[in-house]
Order: structure tokens, then sequence, then C-alpha cells
């Protein structure tokens, strides 16, 4: 699931405004980009969150994104506030400060220092990892994460059949292209890899079993088309 989550980064909203500044000192105004509602609770993604998003993907450009990216980043942010109106039925425990704070170390990891991570969350309206708005972020974005972990880990069992099965049709193919010219391992050296493999790519085809189902039910409204 880490790499579905990674695709998706689980962010719920905040309505704020934003306070962005360019290295000019300009100040970029807000707007609401679309509204995700599932008929009982409604999301509002503004573009701030999408600025907010490509933040803390390392490789994208905050001065000048493209229409491609910005799409994208949309798609994962719709993605992100269907799963938030599902998580908010169900009541749950807030996360830890010191869990907030070991996943922006975590974060910050992705990027050449904490310098060029906090001179990008400067960019996008944050004082600095402390700001209190970004750590509230960020423990949304744990809070969603506890859901999924919740409703889709806990009822994944994998029996030694599956993991057999999994071994001869997948593990094997993938490692020999990957390894050319490398001896596949037996799956008793490698089966806590495969148990772990299998898992995760069975919660993220539930995941995505959820979100498309999640769209036919909700009503998703683009209200400036990128």
């Amino acid at each position: 699931m880490k790499k579905f989550l990674t695709k998706i980064w689980c962010f719920s909203c905040l309505l704020l405004a934003l306070t962005a500044t360019t290295e000019a000192q300009q100040i970029t105004v807000d707007k609401m980009m679309a509204t995700v509602s599932d008929g009982v609770g409604t999301k509002l993604i503004t573009y701030s969150d999408l600025l907010w998003q490509l933040a803390l993907e390392p490789d994208a450009s905050l001065e000048t994104p493209s229409k491609d990216d910005l799409n994208q980043v949309l798609e994962r942010l719709t993605q992100q506030r269907l799963i938030a109106l599902e998580a908010e039925r169900l009541p749950a425990a807030a996360p830890t400060d010191d869990a907030v704070s070991q996943e922006i170390r975590r974060l910050v990891a992705a990027f050449p220092s904490a310098a060029n991570f906090e001179a990008r969350l400067r960019r996008v309206g944050f004082e600095s990892t402390d700001d209190p708005n970004f750590r509230q972020i960020i423990e949304q974005r744990l809070a969603i994460n506890n859901y999924l972990d919740f409703r889709f880990r806990s009822f994944v069992v994998v029996t030694p059949q599956d993991e057999e099965q999994f071994y001869n049709d997948t593990f094997v193919t993938e490692f020999r292209r990957a390894n050319p010219g490398v001896v596949v391992p037996s799956l008793d050296q490698t089966r806590e890899r495969v148990n772990k493999e299998l898992t995760e790519r069975r919660i993220e085809s539930d995941i995505e079993k959820f979100l498309e189902e999640a769209k036919v039910r909700a009503i998703i409204t683009v209200l400036n088309p990128i």
C-alpha cells in the first residue's frame, strides 16, 4: 500500500486562503477548483491545495507547473477527498504529535536537504515544518492512512498457497527481468518478501476498487478547469 499512498498523497482539505509568495513576493490569489460530495459531506479543492501537493513532490516545479502536473494532482486530490469523506464516518483517535513529527521527517528525507524542503514550504505559504497549518495537513494525512489500514489491511488474508502461486506466476518472472543472469532465490528464502508484496498488491487493488465505486456514488464538480 505504500506505493499506492505515495501516488495519492493522502491530504484532507483545509479551507484556508493561499498566502504563498514567489521570489518577487507576489501574492497568488486562491480559487476554488472542484468540490467532492457524497451526499452527506462535501470537500473543497482549491488551487492552493494543488500547490501544497506539488511542494511535497521533489521533482515537481512550483514556478511554472504544467497543465499535466496540475491535472494529475487534481485527480489525486479528488481521490483523497473521497477517502476522507468515508473516513470521517468512523470515530478515530487523532494522530499524536510524535507521529506527525515522524511523518514530516520521512517526507523531508525525500528531498536534497531539510533547507530545500522548508524553502518549498515557504513558496506555498508555510513558514516552516513547525507551521501549525502544515502540521494539521500532515495530521489529516495520517488519519486517512490509519483509516486505510483499518479498512483494507485488517482484512487481507494470504495463505501459503497464495504465496506459492504468486511466487511462481509473478515473483520469479519479475525477479528475472530485474536481475538477468542471477539465480532466482527459492520461495523459502523469499517467503516474507513474497507475502509482503502480495499483501500490498491486494490492498492496492481493494483501494482502487473502492475509489471506482466511490466515484460512481459521489458528485464531483469541476469549478475551474485547468
